[in-house]
């Protein structure tokens, strides 16, 4: 984010040592450390299982309005890595009067414990290391304290080191050392995120600075930062060397032997006098219809006076810029760390080309005509999706994609099995196949889940499910892609006669089926055996070998006659039964089966036979397991009996569907309503007349969300941001403004293509990588994130809370999963919603 820096420009012109002054550091009601322009966080995000290592917790700073650091706390190596081990907050405590927060972090893998005491000084804080037992000796040499910088707002910045000068570099370099795998730190649950290629020996880089002090940035005040350490070097490290989202990492080793006060650093982040964060003005990149309502949603320091009006103006056809209409700024008022205010051009209406310009802050382009939204799916559909087909050669022009994966199969799961995944193979297999058995039959159809290539079974069920209510829905006929289950290959735009939909439902239902006929069950995942494959990146067809793996041949041995491999590479079925996820399938299934009749008969009567027979056995297995309180289950077994009565008109189905339906939607409206608002085609006037005071219920939701925050949609505050949540309104709002438009106006889905397409927290660009966006965001999370690009028609997650009150989204670092991956399940809700928000505003 830019700075406005109210004062002379020759404050600027300041020695690299002289920070220009501001206020002390205070501890404010949100428990960190603040000064306008910067935010210390003291463990207000913990670090968590799982994934571990996700960038988002520990100390960290929020320099001028971007989190440049993160990961303060003992750590175990000189750059972690996802999986290594992080430390559990076993307490956090804040004392006001001294003006500091403490934690207490255990490694119960060693069971080591330390205490980190953060305190305001000053301009800075200080950051302390106490320990009430000695280092244990097996982390002598190990244990150290570590703060990681946020490479993409430091490359190409000078740096400091007791005075030498050295610029950090854009492309890592540095050296590096092998050391025996017995000196290697423990990892999450054993996992081992490296191949050693029989070595024996792990890499440990070395570091590219030693010293005392530390000044990053003097050339960039914004980014300055003064690092000392009374006690202990200072060393730098490019955590790059080990992993492409590897951060810079300034750490020092904890002294072996010693207790008490063990590590002492001063942390001095510069605070430029005077600034105040650029104005966020959110608007859609993509434009405007003439006729919608157009309302800017301006995200404001709460230091910044809003100014009185905004204007619009309009760029012609001689390419000078006139003031078409200035209206006035309407307050909305603070939402967490902001102050917001609205702006309202709605009677700017003739088509053409425009920009906002509030105060000193002028917007890039957008447009104002009748065809703004024609092609805001055409992206995704015609290159993000098939670029994910799994156990295809897909080809792009002059580029290949992807090779075909996995041409050796998959393997049985063995028992008892922790996946780094978040996924378990229980006690037993649960199918006829022994631990490792080929699995025959599994290496068809299927999407790659994300940014990796496993099919997670979940998602590829809501996917088929999202493409056969489009073409249930809306009939596209787009055919921009050349699809050949025969020759295993694609061709983007390449048109072959039939609706790309279509095929896409088939893809996926053929990998779906056969798990159902083949494992007798969906397996929960078919993913990597081994983490190094897990995180690969690049070309899907090298992810393996391409060979099954032969446990009678050597380490990377390949058998005389070419057919098998000693490389433990072949993907694994994970087939533990869950019942719920049956059901899911069943509902698929039934679906699926619809639309492919008349297309591929032989496919949709298998897909409606397993279909009725995973609902029956789901039922009877859910029915002796405890009572699902959640109301998940009850859900799923909803949708499945509407999909099977609307596949086959028995009866029974409909009576269980109704027994269902009306108890979740008491129970939560929002879920629910789309559920319910697909029966309407298929049943008499009484039920909709019956759903209703639902509908109505529903319209209160919106009104709340007004209410809630100032972008009026539903905002999530978890781990992984919130644009799901906002593509599920918008379809929501678009079907129900179609059945109930006398209680839903259609108005209220253009809240959910203002938010995707730029008027949100944080910044304004597109999170939609879409044909019409005027600003996209220029990185995702792809399996060609290292490239630092993305694959066109990607949605990002989108703008992440950060605990107490911060919202990001990085658009120059795309290695944060939670607001940057784009997933399958993503963007086929987005093909949908924007399949019914095009037939909306037609």
């Amino acid at each position: 984010m830019k700075r406005r820096i109210l004062l002379p420009a020759a404050m600027l012109l300041l020695g690299a040592y002289q920070y220009a002054s501001g206020q002390d550091l205070k501890l404010n009601d949100r428990e960190y450390f603040e000064q306008q322009g910067v935010n210390v966080l003291v463990y207000n995000n913990l670090f968590t299982g799982g994934f571990n290592d996700e960038k988002n917790a520990g100390i960290e700073l929020i320099h001028h309005g971007v989190r440049t650091a993160q990961g303060g706390a003992v750590r175990l190596s000189n750059t972690p890595e996802q999986w290594d081990l992080v430390p559990d907050i076993l307490n956090r405590k804040v004392d006001r009067a001294a003006k500091t927060v403490e934690a207490t972090l255990r490694y119960k893998e060693y069971n080591f414990d330390s205490r980190v005491v953060v305190t305001a000084k000053g301009k800075g804080v200080e950051i302390a290391v106490y320990l009430d037992k000695p280092v244990p000796k097996e982390l002598e040499g190990s244990a150290g304290f570590n703060l990681e910088f946020l490479p993409s707002q430091y490359w190409a910045k000078n740096y400091l080191v007791d005075g030498r000068p050295n610029l950090f570099p854009r492309y890592v370099v540095g050296n590096t050392v092998s050391k025996p795998n017995s000196q290697k730190p423990k990892q999450y649950k054993g996992y081992v995120t490296s191949d050693d290629r029989g070595t024996g020996k792990f890499i440990d880089p070395l570091p590219l600075e030693t010293g005392r002090t530390f000044l990053f940035a003097p050339d960039a005040q914004e980014r300055m930062v003064k690092i000392t350490s009374q006690d202990a070097d200072l060393m730098l490290f490019d955590g790059r060397m080990l992993a492409q989202n590897g951060w810079f990492v300034v750490r020092s080793l904890l002294p072996a032997g010693k207790t008490g006060k063990v590590l002492t650093w001063t942390v001095e982040p510069n605070a430029i006098k005077g600034w105040v964060r650029d104005p966020n003005i959110g608007f859609s990149q993509v434009g405007y219809l003439p006729a919608q309502p157009k309302v800017s949603i301006i995200e404001l320091d709460k230091k910044d006076k809003p100014a009185k009006s905004a204007s619009i103006f309009k760029v012609g056809d001689d390419g000078k810029a006139t003031k078409v209409f200035t209206g006035k700024i309407a307050p909305w008022g603070d939402y967490f760390k902001y102050h917001y205010v609205k702006f309202d051009f709605s009677s700017v209406k003739t088509p053409g080309i425009y920009y906002i310009q509030y105060g000193d802050t002028k917007t890039n382009n957008f447009l104002i005509g009748e065809q703004v939204y024609s092609k805001i799916t055409d992206a995704t559909s015609d290159i993000w999706i098939p670029i994910h087909m799994n156990h295809m050669f897909v080809n792009e022009a002059y580029r290949v994609w992807h090779g075909e994966p996995f041409k050796e199969g998959y393997r049985q799961a063995p028992p008892n099995t922790d996946h780094f995944d978040l996924h378990a193979q229980g006690p037993t297999t649960d199918t006829k196949y022994k631990a490792l058995d080929l699995i025959p039959g599994l290496n068809v159809g299927g999407f790659f889940d994300a940014g990796d290539f496993d099919i997670e079974t979940g998602s590829n069920i809501s996917v088929v499910q999202n493409f056969v209510k489009t073409w249930e829905s809306f009939k596209p006929q787009r055919d921009q892609t050349f699809i050949d289950q025969k020759q295993r290959y694609v061709d983007l735009h390449r048109p072959d006669g039939i609706p790309d939909v279509l095929q896409f439902i088939e893809h996926g239902t053929l990998n779906l089926v056969a798990q159902a006929e083949i494992i007798g069950h969906m397996a929960q995942t078919l993913s990597n055996s081994v983490l190094d494959n897990y995180h690969h990146l690049g070309d899907a067809a090298s992810l393996t070998d391409g060979l099954p793996y032969n446990p009678k041949l050597g380490p990377y041995e390949v058998a005389k006659d070419g057919r098998s491999s000693g490389v433990k590479d072949d993907l694994w079925a994970f087939t533990s039964r869950e019942p719920e996820l049956d059901l899911r399938a069943a509902t698929m299934f039934a679906a699926a089966s619809r639309a492919l009749k008349g297309y591929n008969d032989d496919l949709s009567a298998r897909a409606l036979t397993q279909s009725k027979r995973l609902l029956k056995e789901a039922t009877a297995l859910l029915a002796n397991q405890k009572q699902d309180t959640s109301g998940r289950g009850n859900a799923a077994n909803m949708a499945t009996n509407l999909q099977l009565y609307i596949a086959t008109n028995e009866k029974q189905y409909l009576d269980r569907f109704q027994e269902l339906l009306w108890p979740s939607l008491e129970r939560n409206v929002s879920g629910n309503l789309l559920t319910a608002l697909d029966a309407i085609p298929h049943l008499d006037a009484s039920y909709k007349e019956k759903l209703r005071p639902y509908v109505v219920k529903y319209k209160e939701y919106i009104t709340g969300l007004e209410k809630n925050n100032p972008y009026g949609v539903p905002i999530g505050l978890t781990n992984w941001a919130g644009s799901g949540d906002v593509m599920s309104f918008g379809t929501t709002v678009c079907f129900a403004a179609k059945y109930f438009p006398e209680i839903i106006e259609g108005q209220h889905a253009f809240k959910a293509t203002n938010y995707l397409f730029g008027a949100h927290p944080y910044h304004n660009y597109s999170l939609v990588a879409t044909v019409g966006a005027t600003r996209p965001k220029a990185v995702f999370y792809g399996n060609n994130r290292a490239d630092f690009s993305f694959i066109p028609g990607n949605v990002a997650p989108g703008i992440l809370f950060r605990k107490p009150d911060h919202f990001e989204n990085y658009d120059d670092w795309p290695f944060l999963w939670g607001q940057n991956e784009g997933t399958i399940g993503g963007n086929t809700a987005y093909l949908i919603f924007g399949s019914a928000f095009k037939n909306l505003v037609k």
